[in-house]
């Protein structure tokens, strides 16, 4: 093992996660190599190529390839002999035809890694698991690597927000070790060094917490989101304004403002997928009960998506077929080109299924929602797609989209009709500008 205060690192898996750690890692001052399948994709990266929209990432990548510190190879046998902690950074995606959280990548990584490693390791996992494999993960590492029991599993979840990846990466609100041994913990702090000297708390618990922190996190979130949009339903049906609502609830310092912003809901490769996992896990565990209601907060999200088209049919008299209509917005969330159960594409097809001529503009995820809708249509703007629309639905909340003049978008349009489905828009400023404006849970 490398004697030196820092450890020299390994990323298997380059995909968001993985490639986002290995660049930053390398950024810190670290021996890093990074490894993937996907020989194509390590081609990219090697080339300085980021193969998806994070800001920030292609520049840290170009300086830290040019440093000689970041390096990348498809062979496990070479990354094996390079590095002493091994950071499995792989998809854990939904499984197909059930809610159950899909480990497989995970396996492969380790049943890949574990032959080659014939001295002593420390591999952590990143990727978000069900609770318990990390205790099953440990047998399968010493019954298959040469060194056997000299190689150790820890446990080190990530939370990064994508459109934030670097600075999250860099300057997290915490760190979790999960650890069974001093030399674990010992190996991850020096892992961590430079992040932990700049004033990082770290919880150092056992493999089994560590595994629930993030889905436990992200479980949260996510009910913090459904409640208000379940308010939002509430408001809807009595005349109150949910907006007001959510401002009165924020000043109480226990509830807080954050997540408390009413509108479309959740999507993305964590939350959906987080809570589904969860629940799932639990019930096979015997304490499905204890987090029945991740089912109800799921739902309540999805409703959100079905309302948006309701509000959309609502302004139009009843009636979508034929209609013409600008979609803003297509990847789940601002500053990321991520499409994996968007709610603004999810609500574009339903629209487009139910008739209407629907045109869709996003700033970061168009070449990704072309692949997989390519039965939608796609402009080159925000003022493209409005051209001659009876209405207009923002459905993501880009900066650029908040931006947007009403009096200009005013011009182009057939009708002065919007609905604001992430309440970003100032209101009276539409209205004020002649548009008829609706938003989730405001009259």
């Amino acid at each position: 093992m490398n004697t030196d205060e820092s450890p020299r690192l390994t990323v298997i898996g380059t995909g968001y996660l993985g490639a986002t750690h290995a660049v930053c890692m390398a950024s810190l001052g670290y021996e890093v190599m990074g490894v993937d399948v996907d020989a194509a994709k390590i081609e990219k990266l090697a080339s300085g190529q980021v193969p998806f929209f994070e800001p920030g990432l292609p520049e840290l990548l170009t300086k830290t390839l040019e440093s000689g510190r970041l390096r990348f190879t498809t062979s496990y046998e070479e990354v094996a002999e390079f590095g002493d902690v091994h950071f499995i950074c792989v998809g854990t995606p939904q499984m197909p035809g059930s809610d159950a959280c899909d480990v497989s990548y995970v396996d492969a990584a380790v049943t890949s890694l574990a032959p080659h490693l014939t001295r002593k390791a420390l591999v952590v996992g990143k990727s978000t698991v069900p609770v318990g494999t990390a205790a099953r993960l440990t047998h399968t590492i010493r019954e298959l690597a040469p060194a056997g029991e000299e190689v150790e599993l820890a446990w080190n979840p990530e939370f990064l927000r994508e459109g934030y990846a670097v600075d999250d990466t860099l300057h997290p609100n915490r760190l979790v070790f999960g650890v069974a041994s001093e030399w674990a913990r010992e190996r991850l702090t020096a892992a961590f060094r430079p992040i932990i000297d700049a004033g990082t708390p770290v919880v150092v618990t056992d493999l089994a917490t560590a595994e629930l922190v993030k889905v436990a996190a992200n479980s949260f979130l996510a009910t913090k989101i459904s409640y208000i949009n379940a308010m939002a339903e509430v408001c809807e049906a009595t005349g109150a304004d949910v907006r007001d609502l959510a401002t009165a609830l924020a000043y109480d310092d226990r509830i807080g403002g954050k997540f408390l912003q009413p509108g479309l809901g959740f999507g993305g490769g964590c939350l959906p997928k987080d809570i589904r996992a969860f629940a799932h896990r639990a019930e096979e565990i015997g304490v499905g009960q204890a987090v029945a209601f991740l089912r109800e907060v799921d739902a309540i999200n999805r409703r959100r998506r079905s309302r948006t088209v309701d509000l959309v049919r609502e302004l139009l008299g009843g009636r979508l077929d034929g209609k013409r209509i600008a979609c803003l917005g297509a990847a789940f969330k601002p500053n990321s080109d991520d499409i994996r159960d968007a709610p603004a594409l999810d609500v574009a097809r339903t629209m487009h299924g139910l008739g209407a001529y629907v045109r869709v503009y996003d700033p970061a995820a168009l070449d990704n929602a072309r692949r997989a809708y390519p039965e939608l249509r796609y402009g080159t703007s925000a003022m493209d797609v409005a051209q001659d629309a009876d209405v207009v639905v923002l459905l993501t909340e880009w900066a650029e989209f908040r931006q947007i003049d009403p009096y200009a978008m005013g011009e182009v349009v057939a009708h002065r009709r919007i609905v604001d489905g992430r309440h970003a828009l100032d209101a009276e400023a539409w209205r004020a500008a002649g548009w008829e404006y609706r938003a989730l849970g405001r009259c």
